[in-house]
């Protein structure tokens, strides 16, 4: 199913609140005037709200570990809205809240 490509502009948060942003766009794609991300780069994560006593947290870093499957980028999928993810070290999901829409990626 289409869904909306992650850029620079897309907001992106870990599972308790933090920003996340890609670290290594692909600079060769523009969508709204910024760059896409891949599946390859990870993000990095700031303000995770999640710290606990003696856990595993805050997150970190996270990774998309499923993008598109038909639209590559520089020879990596691209991210997507409905991509999925995981944030280390807490094991827990990215969620993208915010995105353009006008480019779609299956």
């Amino acid at each position: 199913m289409p869904a909306p490509i992650l850029h620079m502009g897309a907001t992106v948060l870990c599972s308790h609140g933090g920003q996340a942003i890609p670290t290594v766009p692909s600079p060769v794609v523009l969508v709204s005037g910024m760059p896409i991300a891949t599946i390859a780069a990870p993000y990095v994560i700031a303000g995770c709200a999640f710290v606990p006593p003696a856990g595993n947290g805050p997150c970190v870093v996270g990774q998309w570990v499923v993008g598109a499957t038909m639209v590559l980028s520089q020879g990596q999928p691209v991210a997507i809205l409905s991509g999925v993810s995981i944030c280390a070290p807490t094991g827990t999901p990215m969620l993208p809240v915010a995105s353009q829409t006008l480019v779609l990626a299956t």
